[in-house]
């Protein structure tokens, strides 16, 4: 047996004699190893080398030191075999590393590999070399956390979102079986773009497994963001609550900015984690909302029992609290402290027992006084303001008012403004309760304006909501060139009125006047109507168009009106993506427009997000529109539009937790908006999580009197989604008026539904019916000319010549479209499947290929499957049903539109039916109680 040698005065652990140098293992453990490292990391790190000399490490060349973990150094390297740069981390024990060091090592890397996820930093090779561990992941350039903060505090929301996000990583990690155990600032990097990303795996272990490395004593982890059960070195009794500890300990940190408990020594730090409780929040920082102090303090409970039941649990509180709903978390009252307290001082709290009586009555007396005071979430509706001129075209003049004070409003981050979009509808409607119910606001600001010649008269006026109470109003009279500062005004005062306070940059942007001529303001908003609504317009392209006029008249008329030529790109590049104009000078006139705006405010959030959408829309670089929408980020905390491209762009790049949050946001902000909602909608579907979607779409049946059919016949798809069952989905769409049809989906699911249900001509009759001549998929890219789904019928009913007729037209009507000779992979898509029904075999397996290639899932996860998909089809159609079922043995691993119901019914599949490989798949996507049986 090893002696101990001494006790280590800094963290109090005992330093045995054969210890390397007599230096304290777990100090050298935990600080990265300190000196000892620089001297003995394979020669690495040297401090002969001179610092700017560049050292191969095999495959690698060095070019930096970037950090130090908890057992190696982390360097900037090229991979000379792929020529690309990476982040290695090379173990830094050397020579002293004990077979349970190594392990440990080499356990980080492989618990960090097993997980595929896009804030998790990927590993991309694990090896060793000259008795040293070494494994190489992606470079994340943003810079640590810890490091990011000491430049420049968090703001508080900021703070809850990269929690947030956090948070659904690390329940990731948990579902596939993995503790971290050591989440601290440091183990955070955060991209260009500001996502977090977690790194550092090296105390993680399997949550099933016994870990050999980490003994019963042993105490892991960083001290001040360390769990009680670490602190003690009961290491059975770490769990996924660790976890949420150390979330609610960096939480703190990013809120107060400081750690929850900092010791001048280990030892002493570690004494704090167990025997205090940490500072309140708000006592460092009283800007800090109580309800995000008592969703960290949750976090931070010493009994693991009383924090969140899980890391997801933790997420979706803060998401409440960014929507500006109740969080489910509770403030801990007195007996909570006095319960703690008399668990540390058992002695000390028996003989104490009529003081602590005393005491609790006064704590309660506080509790209850502090729950009363307690602020309810602020959120605020700008109703359309009343047209008192007689001349009844000021009516957009109005508007333009009710926009302005709006959109000056909805800058602020700790008020929730509801998107006008959905206020429209409350024109003239005055029952406030009513509506602020329904938008779950707890304010409202209503007026009226009445413009005579060039005098111009307002009243405002902000009502509660929940009591129907005048909070304060005021009436305006100047000259018509005052109505900006006017708005400016009527912002500021509602914001003080509410007790929101203003950051210097929102002060700035609430007395920012967008344009000094009325009339271009007005063209503007006309405008903006158009392009934020293009979905619920009967004819779009027109609508568009018309918007670019308006939006070109506002910036002739004020060459300097910066946000009008925000809003001409994005009329550009939807014309471009939804089809109606995809050449190369669409795509001209939407760079020239965003430039524009650029260059008169570069720092303008909403020109930022226009680039993003250009760079969605017209180029789909997902990269870059991420970047331009981190700067869009911090000046739209209320833009419905900014939540929907940011879901969009997300979504795509295959974070789908992240674009979940997006769109749940907009829709909150937006809730009257056709295009939030259904993309929502849509959103659940594609996670498959189909009755959650059903729900919703129950839901906003109830809430959309002019959409309630439409809404019902999504809820019924949801059934037919999961279960294959027709009847209800039938019915619901036979419900539907005519001219209820978006993008002609009715008309195509409709036709599908028949085939399923072998009822050929009622099929035919529902496609007679429509005077369509093509038709679009879900997400307006994919188009299928009016004979596809005549070849289809065709084909059902056994009539081949007639088939390939029709499948022949299809591909001429196709052939004629621009995308056809740009490579676009959805056409070729397409494509291939009209020439594998037309016994193209070669051909077609060709296209399908060269389609995937150009849209793989990796590079767009929300089209890429859709693609593949059209690959599988093909396969089926030329007898390759191995490679088929290889397909969808794929294509049910993502999210996507592959759902059991389609499988179960759709005719296309059915040469696969009867095969084992075929049926598996199946039931992977079954409902429960099916795949029970």
């Amino acid at each position: 047996m090893t002696s101990a040698m001494r006790v280590c005065e800094n963290c109090g652990e005992k330093i045995f004699s054969d210890a390397p140098k007599g230096l304290c293992p777990a100090c050298v453990l935990e600080t990265g190893l300190g000196s000892l490292a620089n001297e003995i990391v394979a020669g690495i790190d040297d401090p002969r080398h001179p610092a700017d000399m560049r050292m191969d490490f095999g495959d690698y060349e060095l070019l930096e030191e970037i950090g130090r973990g908890g057992q190696g150094v982390v360097y900037r390297a090229r991979q000379k075999s792929l020529n690309r740069t990476v982040a290695l981390k090379v173990i830094g024990l050397g020579q002293w590393a004990t077979q349970a060091h190594l392990k440990r090592f080499r356990l980080e890397a492989e618990a960090a590999a097993s997980l595929d996820h896009p804030c998790i930093v990927p590993i991309y090779e694990i090896g060793e070399r000259e008795s040293s561990c070494y494994f190489s992941m992606k470079l994340v350039e943003g810079g640590q956390l810890d490091e990011v903060v000491r430049r420049e505090p968090m703001p508080i929301r900021r703070a809850a979102e990269v929690i947030a996000k956090l948070a659904r990583t690390v329940h990731y990690a948990h579902e596939h079986g993995i503790l971290h155990r050591d989440i601290k600032p440091g183990n955070v990097l955060l991209d260009r773009n500001g996502e977090p990303h977690l790194t550092d795996f090296g105390l993680a272990r399997l949550v099933e497994t016994e870990s050999t490395v980490t003994r019963t004593m042993e105490v892991l982890g960083t001290p001040s963001y360390m769990a009680p059960e670490q602190a003690v070195g009961n290491n059975a009794r770490v769990s996924r609550a660790t976890d949420v500890y150390g979330l609610g300990a960096v939480f703190y940190q990013l809120l107060t900015g400081h750690p929850p408990f900092a010791g001048g020594t280990t030892f002493e730090t570690v004494q704090l984690v167990l025997d205090t409780e940490p500072r309140q929040p708000r006592l460092w920082n009283p800007k800090i909302d109580r309800d995000l102090a008592t969703i960290c303090l949750k976090c931070l409970e010493k009994d693991p029992q009383r924090r969140y039941s899980s890391a997801l649990a933790l997420a979706e509180d803060l998401e409440h609290w960014l929507k500006h709903e109740p969080i489910r978390a509770k403030p801990s009252g007195f007996f909570t402290h006095g319960r703690k307290w008399m668990w540390r001082n058992r002695t000390t709290a028996v003989l104490a027992a009529s003081l602590i009586a005393l005491a609790s009555a006064i704590g309660v007396m506080i509790w209850k006084s502090e729950f009363v005071r307690r602020p309810i979430t602020t959120g605020i509706a700008v109703l359309p303001l009343e047209n008192l001129s007689n001349d009844k075209e000021d009516a957009s003049f109005a508007d333009g008012v009710q926009d302005d004070v709006l959109t000056k409003l909805a800058k602020i981050a700790d008020l929730k403004v509801i998107s006008r979009t959905s206020l429209m509808q409350y024109r003239g409607e005055r029952n406030t309760r009513q509506i602020g119910n329904a938008l779950r606001v707890s304010h409202v600001l209503e007026g009226s304006v009445r413009k005579t010649g060039t005098r111009l008269h307002m009243n405002a006026q902000l009502i509660d909501t929940r009591s129907d109470t005048h909070i304060w109003a005021e009436q305006y009279d100047g000259d018509l060139n005052e109505v900006f500062a006017i708005q400016s005004d009527i912002a500021q005062k509602v914001a003080e009125h509410l007790k929101v306070n203003l950051s210097v940059l929102e002060k700035k942007a609430i007395n920012q006047k967008p344009t000094g001529d009325v009339l271009a303001y007005e063209s503007y908003i006309r405008a903006k109507d158009a392009v934020e609504s293009y979905v619920d317009r009967d004819d779009q392209r027109r609508s568009l168009i018309e918007a670019i006029d308006l939006l070109n008249d506002a910036t002739g008329r004020d060459p300097g009106f910066a946000l009008a030529y925000c809003y001409c790109a994005r009329a550009h590049a939807l014309i471009y993506f939804l089809g109606f104009d995809s050449t190369p000078a669409r795509t001209a006139l939407a760079e020239q427009a965003v430039n524009a705006a650029l260059r008169l405010s570069p720092d303008l959030s909403e020109a930022h997000l226009a680039k993003a959408d250009c760079y969605f829309r017209c180029y789909r670089d997902y990269e870059r529109a991420s970047a331009e929408l981190a700067r869009a980020r911090p000046g739209l905390p209320n833009s419905a539009s900014f939540f929907m491209v940011a879901g969009y762009i997300d979504r795509r790049r295959g974070r789908w937790d992240a674009a979940t949050g997006e769109f749940e946001k907009a829709a909150d902000l937006d809730p009257r908006n056709l295009n939030a909602v259904n993309h929502l909608g849509d959103h659940y579907r594609q996670l498959r999580r189909f009755d959650q979607a059903r729900r919703f779409w129950l839901k906003q049946a109830g809430q959309f009197a002019p959409h309630a059919r439409l809404f019902e016949a999504f809820a019924a798809w949801m059934d037919f989604s999961a279960s294959g069952q027709t009847t209800k989905f039938r019915a619901a769409l036979q419900a539907l008026p005519l001219e209820i049809n978006p993008a002609a989906a009715i008309t195509s699911v409709r036709v599908l539904i028949e085939l399923t249900d072998h009822d050929y001509s009622e099929a035919r009759r529902v496609l007679t019916a429509s005077p369509l001549s093509e038709f679009q998929d879900i997400d307006y890219t994919f188009y299928y000319p009016r004979a596809w789904y005549e070849a289809q019928i065709a084909r059902a009913e056994g009539d081949e010549l007639k088939a390939r007729e029709a499948w022949t037209a299809a591909r001429q009507a196709l052939e004629v479209k621009p995308q056809a000779h740009h490579d676009d992979p959805r056409t070729l898509a397409v494509l291939a499947q009209i020439d594998a029904a037309l016994g193209r075999k070669e051909q077609a397996i060709s296209e399908g290929r060269r389609a995937v290639d150009l849209m793989p899932i990796s590079k767009d996860a929300y089209d890429g499957p859709l693609v593949l998909q059209g690959l599988a089809q093909v396969y089926v159609w030329t007898g390759e049903k191995e490679r088929a079922m290889e397909v969808l043995e794929k294509l049910v691993r993502f999210p996507g539109y592959v759902a059991y119901g389609y499988l179960l019914r759709d005719p296309i599949w059915d040469p696969l039916r009867g095969d084992p490989r075929f049926e598996k798949i199946l039931a992977s996507l079954a409902p429960k109680e099916t795949a029970s049986k």
